[in-house]
């Protein structure tokens, strides 16, 4: 028996939470897989899966002994990297989910550059609004925007982007065009609700150090970011977003900027991902460029004001 074969099969099991997605994602008979963790349950003197005819689980035995597993793993990855041309050419697939908005303003449009280094690494990417189990799922990495971290993943700030208050053309002509917060009242907003916290988020200006909220009525309330701009287009209110997701809608005349002299609170962009991944060279290169990418000018996400 490969023993760190069979632990790189345990692990995924546990990750995916079967037997048969785990074969799929090693790309491995189901039948190894079985014959593999049966032959390690057997080395080990303890039963390390609970199966039953809707999900696998590991026992307590199991638990214990996936958390010894990942970190020889990464470890091993690690070691095999330093002594070997991975460093300089790292291999493999790199799965990573992000925001819709950010994956086809920011980080797509600009991949060839990516895949132009590290043209043995293969990308599988998710664009979802929704909240990514990363274990469960397999992910190695997700980018999100706002603070509402994970404290179980490591962080790496990428970048803090410039954010502005729109509305469409047809609202302001039903509305007016309020020029101060005074004039707000009788307006209405979108409301963004978080498909990861159920949070709901209305209006929020910066003044100094003080963050005032504006809640506005309203009557649509939205989950995802492209259901939020196609509301506003649609005339039902004021928003707030990233500059970067608006400048293709400001460009066309779609949505207009209002308030423009009162400014709205950044938004964080982060990279989050395991702490047992954290030393992947994968991982660590897409990374590593993400954060290259995010201090170029002309991606939107501070904004380039005339002086």
């Amino acid at each position: 028996m490969d023993r760190f074969n069979a632990m790189r099969v345990f692990t995924r099991i546990v990750e995916l939470g079967g037997f048969a997605k785990a074969a799929d994602s090693l790309q491995l008979p189901r039948a190894s897989v079985t014959i593999l963790i049966k032959q390690l349950e057997a080395h080990l003197g303890v039963q390390l899966l609970q199966r039953t005819t809707r999900q696998v689980s590991p026992t307590l035995d199991g638990a214990a002994y996936y958390q010894r597993c990942v970190q020889l793993l990464a470890d091993l990855e690690e070691t095999e990297a330093v002594f070997s041309t991975r460093r300089q050419n790292p291999r493999g697939t790199l799965s990573v989910d992000m925001p819709s908005g950010i994956g086809r303003f920011l980080v797509i449009p600009a991949l060839p550059t990516f895949t132009a280094r590290y043209p043995h690494i293969d990308l599988e990417i998710g664009l979802n609004d929704r909240p990514v189990d990363l274990i469960r799922e397999g992910v190695d990495c997700v980018l999100r925007g706002g603070l509402a971290l994970d404290e179980s993943l490591v962080a790496r700030p990428l970048a803090m982007m410039d954010q502005i208050t729109l509305a469409s053309p047809g609202y302001l002509a039903r509305k007016g065009v309020p020029a101060s917060l005074d004039d707000l009242a009788g307006h209405h907003m979108v409301e963004y609700v978080s498909s990861a916290s159920g949070k709901r988020f209305g209006l929020e200006f910066q003044f100094g150090a003080e963050l005032r909220a504006v809640n506005l009525p309203k009557v649509v309330a939205v989950n995802s970011a492209d259901g939020y701009f196609c509301a506003c287009e649609a005339g039902y209110g004021l928003i707030q977003a990233p500059y970067y997701h608006a400048m293709q809608r400001l460009a066309q005349g779609s949505l207009l900027e209002v308030l423009g002299q009162l400014a709205v609170p950044k938004m964080a962009l982060t990279a989050l991902y395991p702490p047992h991944r954290q030393l992947s060279q994968r991982v660590r290169v897409f990374v590593d460029w993400l954060v290259e990418l995010c201090a170029q000018p002309g991606t939107g996400l501070q904004r380039q004001r005339l002086r």
